[in-house]
């Protein structure tokens, strides 16, 4: 901690993150223990999340983030959007082809940005909250590729046919973003994906997680 920081706030902004990394709740002991700090603390910090409906306690006595997350959540995607747009714009006019950036959303992909090449003749509608499976498609298999492999060194995930009939896609994960779970992708027409396109998108893969950063 620095002059300039808040020990309070330090130690709620704790709370929440562990709450976050657990699906079954936290006591007022267990997150005693975790933060080092006395029971009297952690009540405080419960009752003043608790004010914000940022965290919630069962009848149990277990502490779990509460639904006032989602509020701040919802300020998440556009900011995410912001970010990504200059690489997605570059890969779209590069390759000719539509350009997205994907998140994970519970079981499913949720395209949350897609910009659409300008000087193609034709090219794959996408439109931005578009989901689907993540076991589906080059930007949900890319995801679940990354969950299981080498994190630095990922890779690209090529499908086709899997979303639209005659359509061809390829995606890399975001590697490196805290908090964000995503990948990068174009989907276009075309009875495969041209040999330059993969290491393309793994390019713009890292832009974009260095942009968010």
């Amino acid at each position: 901690m620095t002059a300039e920081t808040s020990q309070t706030l330090d130690r709620g902004l704790r709370v929440l993150k562990l709450l976050a990394d657990t699906d079954h709740g936290l006591t007022v002991t267990e997150l005693s223990n975790r933060l080092g700090v006395n029971r009297t603390v952690v009540y405080r910090l419960l009752a003043t999340l608790e004010q914000h409906a940022l965290v919630r306690r069962d009848l149990g006595g277990r502490a779990r983030v509460g639904l006032g997350v989602l509020r701040l959540g919802r300020q998440v995607h556009p900011l995410v959007r912001e970010a990504a747009m200059p690489a997605l714009r570059a890969l779209a006019e590069d390759i000719g082809a539509t350009a997205h950036l994907t998140l994970v959303d519970g079981a499913e992909a949720l395209a949350v940005a897609v910009v659409e090449p300008t000087w193609t003749d034709y090219h794959v509608a996408y439109r931005a909250g578009f989901r689907h499976p993540l076991d589906r498609g080059a930007a949900g298999r890319a995801i679940l590729a990354a969950r299981q492999g080498n994190a630095d060194d990922p890779g690209y995930t090529l499908t086709h046919g899997e979303l639209e009939a005659g359509a061809c896609g390829a995606a890399a994960p975001l590697v490196g973003v805290t908090g964000i779970e995503g990948s990068v992708g174009v989907v276009m027409l075309a009875d495969s994906v041209p040999e330059r396109v993969g290491p393309r998108v793994v390019d713009a893969a890292r832009e974009v997680a260095d942009a968010l950063r």
